[in-house]
Parts: structure tokens; C-alpha cells; sequence
């Protein structure tokens, strides 16, 4: 696209169906390897990625080549399908239905990165909900407790 100058970074968080904490040591970095891929293959820009066994943080810099309904698509759908042909989990994997997407200025990367690097510690004080209730209330969203990211089971 000639001619078309954009800023747009976005910090996603999606879940584990159930909040299952099935993301292990052994293979997560593989798997942030493997959605690297799809974002770059995408044409857009990984700037962080880290998470928890039950949820995961992108933080990207977006193209506007395409929408972040079918890129959220694109990766939750070929990272579960590689985790199940990997066999990482002996019951079939996928992630919880829906995500955050939360946009951020230039001004707040390194902020936003930084959160996204610490979140071991970051969630030794705050749990999945808690955090995530904390963002859709600073970003203004309304939201409504019944399709926030389901309990753990």
C-alpha cells in the first residue's frame, strides 16, 4: 500500500480453554517461536511475547494489511492445531473463545513491553482476572463479568 504511513500497536491477551494451566517450561518457548512465525509471516512486527500456563501476552506492531479479528484468527487457530500435533498435552488443546486487544501509543512501549517480560512477577500479586479487569477498566471498556476469561475448573 503506497503511500500509507500507520502506527498502530496492539497488546493482546488470550486464554487456555478453562484457564487449563497446560502451557509448560518445557515447550513455551517453542510455541513463541511458532506464533512469532505467524506474525511475521503476516507481515506484522512482534515486539514481546510472554505468559503463564493459562494465558498468553502479545504485544505487536500491526499492519494494516489485514484485520485483528482474522490475525487473532490465524494464530490461536495454527498455534492449537501445531500444540496438538506436537502432542504438548495429552487432551486436545485450544484457547478459550475471544481476547483482549488493547491499543498503545509510541509513548507506552517500553512500558507495555516491560509488563509483558515480567509477568512470573507481575502475577505473584494479581491474578489472570484481576489483571485483566484492571486493563478493560483503564482502557474504558465495558465489559460484563459473564465473557471475562471463564475460571479455572
Amino acid at each position: 500500500m503506497a503511500n500509507t504511513y500507520t502506527q498502530i500497536h496492539i497488546h493482546a491477551i488470550f486464554a487456555v480453554t478453562s484457564r487449563a494451566c497446560l502451557i509448560d517450561p518445557s515447550w513455551k518457548k517453542e510455541l513463541y517461536l511458532y506464533i512469532s512465525g505467524i506474525i511475521a509471516n503476516k507481515r506484522h512486527r512482534l515486539l514481546a511475547i510472554n505468559g503463564m500456563p493459562d494465558h498468553l501476552h502479545l504485544f505487536f506492531g500491526m499492519r494494516p494489511n489485514q484485520s485483528l479479528s482474522d490475525l487473532m484468527q490465524d494464530i490461536k487457530g495454527s498455534s492449537s492445531l501445531w500444540i496438538n500435533q506436537k502432542k504438548f498435552v495429552s487432551s486436545r488443546f485450544s484457547w478459550q473463545e475471544g481476547y483482549g486487544a488493547f491499543s498503545h501509543g509510541l509513548s507506552a512501549m517500553n512500558t507495555v513491553i516491560h509488563y509483558i517480560h515480567n509477568q512470573e512477577i507481575h502475577h505473584h500479586k494479581k491474578d489472570l482476572i484481576q489483571e485483566y479487569r484492571t486493563l478493560l477498566s483503564k482502557s474504558g471498556i465495558m465489559y460484563e463479568d459473564r465473557f471475562i476469561f471463564h475460571p479455572v475448573l
